[in-house]
């Protein structure tokens, strides 16, 4: 979804881009790359920071973009050009979801040796959820996805299909996950590069996602929790159908508030910028303006979350938008239902639909 025009943002570093294979400096000894995406959303910023690990100097990679030919090109192109000829010792991932972790197991295999190992950190919840996703899609293709997003109204046939068939979904773009990783969690402390990065955890996007904020450079890594022209996605999904993750996503940006309002944030989509208290209250007023719409609607007549779409979105959504907003469609109801708003019920043919309370 977009969220408000981003004119009360400051692009402190400009709307000029790092090509693909190259990097830019944006805060000492922090580098931005960015990567193509074969979605609507067609790029992912990944970063690097200087570091040194025992007493080995290097970079610690952030996220790492999916497993593709064109991805694995452009990291080879930063490993010749970019990294001053030192290694990377270690692959941090905000969570679990294909353009962040797709990679980590690549890269981690190439810079480890039998010397020493480059571990992926990561949220214990995020690993295990990539580890079962890797083995068996949940969430975004399959039997199972095709009768919840069924159950919620979606009906056309060759829809669901498709979405069946999307049972390898997350697999091919994660093919494999580290074995074995060095967890992270909310308020752990990271020594980077000589400086202090303290873990923040975000819920309602991710299992567990993690962000990075390090004071001494007034820099925050908000992967996916914070981004200047969309709305971060927040969906329910098959794997947890009476989950509510729309509450937990907005108390995890409020919690932001708490760093300072010109903070530099790095995101994971769009451009890094200045304005975190401003970005937050947009992300709060574009999500009450949804739930005032779903009741709006829903107030005419009883509606599934297939029905609410045009409603949420008002551009046309191809098969993987559709899924995405499902899921958002289905945690706007949710959380509205949880709050006492909405009721569900369930029509003559099995689907639930949401009536007023």
């Amino acid at each position: 979804m977009t969220a408000h025009p981003d004119t009360a943002l400051h692009y402190a570093l400009g709307r000029t881009l790092p090509e693909s294979g190259q990097t830019r400096e944006v805060a000492l000894g922090v580098r931005w790359l960015r990567m193509r995406l074969p979605f609507a959303l067609d790029h992912i910023n990944l970063w690097l920071l200087r570091d040194v690990q025992e007493g080995i100097e290097g970079w610690t990679a952030v996220d790492c973009g999916i497993a593709d030919e064109t991805t694995r090109a452009a990291w080879e192109q930063v490993f010749k050009s970019d990294l001053q000829g030192l290694p990377i010792l270690r692959v941090l991932c905000t969570h679990m979801h294909p353009d962040h972790i797709g990679l980590a197991h690549w890269l981690c295999e190439r810079f480890s040796s039998a010397e020493r190992d480059c571990r992926l950190w990561i949220s214990s919840t995020d690993w295990h959820a990539a580890r079962v996703a890797s083995q068996s899609t949940t969430g975004l293709g399959g039997d199972n996805a095709a009768r919840f997003f069924g159950r919620h109204g979606l009906v056309d046939p060759l829809a669901l299909e498709r979405v069946r068939q999307r049972a390898n979904y997350y697999a091919s773009m994660v093919p494999q996950v580290p074995a074995s990783y060095h967890r992270l969690m909310d308020g752990m402390v990271l020594r980077i590069g000589g400086r202090d990065w303290h873990c923040i955890v975000g819920y309602g996007h991710a299992p567990e996602h993690i962000a990075l904020h390090c004071p001494a450079l007034n820099v925050l890594i908000s992967g996916d929790m914070v981004l200047p022209r969309i709305s971060t996605n927040v969906s329910v999904y098959d794997m947890e159908p009476e989950g509510n993750p729309l509450p937990l996503y907005l108390d995890s940006i409020s919690a932001l508030r708490r760093l300072p309002g010109q903070t530099l944030v790095l995101p994971s989509h769009g451009l890094p910028f200045t304005g975190l208290h401003t970005r937050i209250d947009q992300l709060h007023q574009h999500h009450e303006e949804r739930l005032a719409e779903v009741l709006g609607a829903c107030a005419q007549r009883p509606c599934n979350a297939a029905e609410l779409l045009p409603v949420l979105f008002k551009r046309e959504l191809d098969l993987h938008q559709t899924t995405f907003a499902m899921g958002e469609a289905i945690a706007h109801v949710h959380a509205l239902a949880a709050s006492g708003r909405l009721v569900r019920v369930a029509d003559g043919s099995g689907t639930w639909r949401y009536r007023m309370a």
